[in-house]
């Protein structure tokens, strides 16, 4: 009953910065717990279909597992670089979880850049979700302090010669904006496909890299409200955001999602993965 009462208050706290998208909600810090807040909303969890079966058939990768301060070891799926590399892709999953689907984007993502190690985190501690409903227990559990030491333990394995660059989906897109600013003078670039973004200026500070956003002009949560935002705190932190809207709706890119479009879809993964090799100096 008490944890009801607070999930309550927390979403009561949080709806005027998912109206004016102006202000940070009491009940959190950074804005992938702002995402963990209106993922409990059954209208949320309402859109999100439970992803199809779908089975990785001979995956390029394998799960490895790396210190994380104060806590359990970290685990993410690595698919290493076709000769020694320190050109690390940082891949963070969407709020189903560290699923075959993210595990074959990664895999994509290796065969288009050979020269890339590309690493997809699970911050999620080997859960994978096959509901809203459980994805969104899933999104809540995750503390900053956990995934943020996952995603630092993972730069640590990677080394301190490398070089990083990020990209997530809805709960991944806000965790790669995240992982950007935790890398610091070692981050390249930062794709994030429609997720919660950072709005404290004094963090967008640290960022030493830009941003490729990809948002859903008919997405109603991170709408265009939170969007324009979003531009107007990385201007004032003197940050370059190149934003790229699409008329679609919320979790468009996810072959697995109801609201898949792949017209959109092809379009903004050509953008990314553009964007990416350029920061890895991937000659065409």
């Amino acid at each position: 009953m008490k944890k009801l009462l607070f999930s309550a208050l927390c979403w009561l706290a949080f709806m005027p910065f998912a109206q004016a998208q102006t202000k940070t909600s009491c009940c959190t810090k950074t804005a992938p717990e702002q995402f963990a807040v209106f993922a409990s909303n059954q209208e949320f969890q309402a859109m999100h279909a439970s992803p199809l079966p779908f089975t990785l058939e001979e995956p390029a990768g394998e799960i490895v597992s790396f210190p994380v301060a104060g806590g359990e070891e970290g685990r993410a799926y690595l698919v290493k670089a076709t000769k020694p590399s320190d050109n690390y892709l940082i891949v963070v999953h969407e709020w189903w979880g560290l699923n075959d689907y993210i595990k074959q984007e990664a895999d994509k993502f290796a065969k288009a850049m050979p020269h890339v190690n590309v690493i997809a985190v699970d911050l999620y501690d080997g859960r994978v979700a096959d509901s809203a409903k459980t994805a969104a227990e899933y999104v809540k559990d995750v503390t900053d302090e956990r995934a943020t030491g996952i995603l630092k333990g993972a730069m640590a394995f990677a080394g301190k010669k490398a070089k990083f660059a990020t990209i997530g989906w809805c709960f991944g897109g806000s965790w790669s904006l995240q992982a950007a600013m935790l890398a610091g003078k070692n981050a390249l670039g930062c794709v994030m496909y429609y997720g919660m973004p950072e709005t404290d200026v004094k963090k967008l500070k640290t960022l030493k890299c830009d941003v490729l956003g990809i948002f859903a002009k008919k997405d109603q949560n991170i709408t265009p409200k939170v969007v324009s935002e979003f531009q107007k705190k990385m201007k004032e932190a003197g940050k370059v955001l190149s934003v790229k809207t699409f008329d679609a709706d919320h979790a468009f890119a996810n072959p697995s999602s109801s609201t898949y479009n792949n017209t959109f879809s092809k379009q903004a993964d050509k953008m990314a993965l553009d964007y990416l090799k350029r920061k890895f100096a991937v000659k065409k």
